[in-house]
């Protein structure tokens, strides 16, 4: 086990005590810094992205050789509100002066934050991959944001909040939520350069912490995963709604589905209730119509063309189902691109 003792200033200088116990180098572009690393101690990377107004992102891609036991104090000068999920893997949290370690598994949350001069104690297994997403919020300078309200969040996250002084400390391990790792993916696959792709990095970073407050809320309100359907049923659920996602034009019926799966039709429909707030043929005919949008404002196939390749046969029922999601028609649609591009 590799111990790691962190006292920073600042998100940016975590990241340089961490260099400085594990290696790699760091490069940056656009404020946006990137920790590489291949050596005895683990590969991957670490990323760190400064935002206004007290909030960075800190990412983990990595995979690391030895255990790692991270031991970092908290203190008035840095001492923010952590939101962590692991997309995959797993990690373990305690606070310094507890004796009782939680795993933090994947597709959980997990929201901390502790006393000044108090000791956050993370600990990454050994020899397993890790995606992990970090939103760190440091609370003074957050609050002098205009358009920051947390008035609007339950009591206790406000009470965390507003806790400037930081004489509180707070933990909260959310449920299994697969929702957050599509936000998580589509945060990853963000394709733009230099400034816009900070300010789009940034704008999914305030979607996932809100998708973090909105765990919590319904963890208060007693809201768990359905007693019929467990977390392996929904993983299952998870990867038939991805092959959905990557082949909308494909034939699927509930029971080829089932079948496939192996879950009954019944644990299907619950499932994918519970992730997409919809039924296995709404979230089908969803998928296809985001699809259909998107070959109509990026392709040169027409109406008729584009019904056929996503799994439609009927270019009536199509243009209704269309007309009633977007509250335009399919040739609406077209022409209002068309005289947008001129």
């Amino acid at each position: 086990m590799l111990h790691i003792e962190i006292i920073a200033d600042s998100p940016k200088d975590f990241l340089e005590q961490l260099q400085e116990a594990i290696g790699g180098e760091v490069t940056e572009r656009w404020s946006e810094f990137i920790l590489r690393i291949n050596n005895e101690n683990a590969i991957g990377s670490i990323r760190f992205i400064p935002f206004d107004w007290g909030v960075n992102l800190i990412d983990f891609d990595i995979k690391f050789h030895k255990e790692i036991f991270m031991h970092t104090k908290s203190h008035d000068d840095f001492n923010p509100i952590r939101f962590i999920y692991p997309s995959l893997g797993s990690i373990k949290h305690k606070f310094g002066i507890h004796n009782n370690v939680k795993e933090v598994g994947q597709f959980q949350s997990l929201i901390y934050t502790n006393k000044d001069g108090g000791y956050n104690d993370i600990i990454f297994p050994k020899n397993q991959q890790l995606k992990i997403n970090v939103i760190q919020i440091v609370r003074k300078h957050f609050l002098k944001k205009r358009t920051t309200n947390v008035s609007t969040l339950n009591q206790k996250l406000y009470e965390v909040f507003v806790d400037t002084d930081h004489d509180n400390r707070f933990s909260s391990y959310g449920t299994l939520d697969l929702k957050m790792a599509e936000l998580i993916k589509k945060l990853h696959n963000i394709k733009a350069k230099g400034m816009l792709r900070i300010l789009k990095i940034e704008a999914k970073i305030y979607e996932i912490l809100s998708m973090h407050i909105q765990q919590h809320n319904r963890l208060l309100a007693g809201e768990s995963i359905p007693e019929s359907i467990s977390k392996s049923d929904l993983k299952l659920v998870r990867k038939i709604g991805n092959d959905i996602l990557k082949n909308p034009s494909k034939p699927y019926t509930l029971n080829q589905l089932s079948f496939k799966s192996g879950l009954t039709q019944a644990k299907l429909q619950e499932g994918f209730k519970f992730l997409y707030n919809r039924t296995v043929t709404e979230y089908i005919r969803h998928v296809r119509l985001e699809s259909a949008r998107d070959m109509l404002k990026n392709s040169d196939l027409n109406i008729s063309q584009i019904v056929y390749s996503i799994g439609f046969s009927s270019r009536s029922y199509f243009s209704k189902i269309f007309k009633e999601k977007y509250n335009i028609t399919p040739n609406q649609f077209k022409k209002k691109l068309k005289v947008v591009l001129l």
